[in-house]
């Protein structure tokens, strides 16, 4: 696709793209997306990724949980400016190129004009290639490269760390869900179905949504002050993950307490999101149902205040 010039001739036009994991789409990524539309001006970004992620397929057991599957980081990326993006399945031969072999192979696929990378990129077999391979590449193959520096954020405690998906995992998986938030530039959410449970919600006078997403990570064990969504609609939400240790355990759930909502109990399969804003407390085994109740109200009335 191309614009004219007066004569009725073509003017290519530019096609700049980023390429990454893109998992969880957090500041950093943002700044390569800001950073590609700038150099494409009037021409096209496009977010070059892979599903499933690379680490899914070299290291099954050891794979990291995303926190973003693939058609919400698709999403995500489209929202931060990116007029397309590419999924490439590794699974086709990929992991096997050199870095060389990569590039060519994407370039008679998308002819990009340049690249945006973050100076930690790697890419081809063995993570051989680095933002030098690619500016070699580029001078060979005539195409520009544009280097990203890190984008770094204060936590709530001031220490102030660069936005990369390892360290929004690790904060996510500590509860740090606050923290995490400062990276990623919004909440870490999980989308899902409601699913039946146990029911006990409601027995206590605190009916919940029982949010079935196998896939999803979720945060540390503990009570959350958040928001669910659902038909586009938003409520301020008291979110409980763990195993239910008053009741003798369980598996592990995640449950959400609606605050305000009159939704229908007993109809499941609905779609839900929720968004995790701030660490209540941890899962405690109360000595029976009248202590849990009432936590449950402290809970309830703290995930309003800070929704």
């Amino acid at each position: 696709m191309g614009w004219s010039y007066p004569d009725g001739s073509l003017l290519k036009r530019m096609i700049v793209a980023t390429i990454g994991n893109f998992d969880g789409v957090h500041l950093g990524h943002r700044a390569l997306v800001d950073a590609a539309r700038h150099a494409a001006g009037a021409g096209r970004v496009v977010a070059v990724t892979f599903e499933p992620l690379p680490s899914a397929v070299l290291r099954p057991a050891a794979a990291p949980a995303r926190l973003t599957p693939g058609e919400v980081r698709s999403a995500l990326l489209r929202q931060a400016g990116c007029d397309e993006v590419r999924a490439i399945d590794p699974r086709g031969g990929l992991l096997g190129e050199s870095p060389e072999e990569f590039i060519a192979a994407l370039r008679a696929e998308l002819s990009f004009d340049a690249v945006v990378e973050g100076g930690d990129f790697r890419f081809g077999r063995g993570r051989a290639g680095d933002v030098g391979t690619l500016r070699r590449l580029g001078a060979t193959s005539g195409f520009r490269v544009v280097e990203v520096d890190d984008v770094s954020a204060p936590l709530a405690d001031g220490t102030v760390v660069a936005a990369r998906s390892s360290a929004i995992r690790w904060m996510v998986a500590m509860g740090r869900v606050a923290d995490a938030a400062r990276l990623l530039g919004r909440p870490h959410s999980v989308r899902g179905t409601v699913a039946r449970g146990d029911q006990r919600g409601r027995l206590l006078g605190f009916p919940t949504a029982n949010v079935a997403a196998p896939d999803a990570m979720l945060p540390a064990d503990g009570v959350y002050g958040g928001r669910a969504v659902v038909d586009g609609r938003e409520w301020p939400a008291a979110i409980s993950v763990g195993v239910k240790p008053t009741f003798g355990g369980s598996a592990r759930t995640c449950e959400v307490h609606l605050v305000g909502a009159q939704l229908p109990l007993d109809r499941y399969g609905w779609a839900i999101e929720v968004r995790f804003d701030r660490w209540i407390r941890g899962q405690w085994r109360f000595p029976g149902p009248d202590a849990l109740v009432a936590r449950l109200r402290e809970d309830v009335a703290l995930a309003s205040s800070v929704a």
